[in-house]
């Protein structure tokens, strides 16, 4: 069993929006791995980084999305820092991963100061948005098999993208 696609890409890229509608054209069932975490955790993702750290919420997300993997096969949604974790990349290897890659400033603005989104809390959002554009992007590029510019488009223009750029590379 392996996923039909594997969604990534920073807060704000439209993991989750993209995700769901990429699984409902294709008729098959959507998962994100946060949703797993949260509910193993039996709390929110922020009162994890708040209650038990951020290395401990790493750990649960690098087990969710290599259960997932294992298990799921429809559309799968990965958290933003999901990347970070080289076992993570490694198991990515082989499956279609969608990098849904948004600019800094659409970024910021799409995320906004949500407190649901510990990392981008603070002081100076757009700041801690780029450094982490900046660690990140490497690896959802390393990873990807498909990337599309989310800024200018619609959710459904994405999934337009996305499938056209997989017919794209199969050749037909």
């Amino acid at each position: 069993m392996s996923p039909r696609y594997v969604v990534l890409g920073p807060p704000g890229a439209g993991k989750t929006t993209v995700g769901t509608l990429l699984a409902e054209r294709l008729g098959v069932p959507f998962r994100d791995t946060d949703d797993d975490v949260v509910a193993k955790a039996g709390k929110p993702i922020s009162d994890i980084f708040t209650d038990d750290g951020e290395p401990a919420f790493r750990a649960m997300e690098e087990q969710a999305v290599a259960d997932a993997l294992a298990t799921h096969d429809g559309v799968l949604a990965l958290g933003g820092g999901a990347v970070l974790s080289a076992a993570t990349r490694g198991r990515l290897a082989g499956h279609p991963v969608v990098f849904l890659n948004v600019g800094m400033a659409e970024g910021v603005r799409r995320t906004g100061m949500s407190s649901a989104r510990p990392l981008l809390a603070g002081v100076n959002p757009r700041a801690t948005f780029k450094v982490l554009l900046d660690a990140r992007l490497p690896l959802y590029r390393e990873v990807a098999t498909i990337e599309v510019t989310t800024d200018d488009l619609t959710p459904e223009q994405v999934v337009d993208a996305v499938l056209r750029l997989t017919e794209q590379a199969r050749g037909t």
